[in-house]
């Protein structure tokens, strides 16, 4: 993938809010669907993908465990 995308989980970043996320997974879209912004007809299936992607980061990230750390994922 593409190196500027900022981890979200610790024990690099305490708190991830819902903004990161969705800019996390609007990134990952962007990245895998190669348009900046769809075309008219390609807006539902675009924001559709990012709010899975959004949605499956969230899980993801609420169960990671960080081992050797007091602090989970999320």
């Amino acid at each position: 993938m593409c190196r500027s995308i900022k981890t979200l989980r610790p024990p690099f970043t305490e708190d991830v809010g819902e903004d990161e996320v969705r800019a996390a997974a609007l990134q990952y879209v962007r990245k895998i669907s190669g348009f900046r912004e769809p075309a008219a007809h390609n807006a539902e299936a675009f924001e559709e993908a990012v709010a899975a992607v959004a949605e499956a980061t969230a899980v993801l990230l609420e169960r990671l465990e960080v081992r050797g750390s007091a602090a989970r994922a999320r």
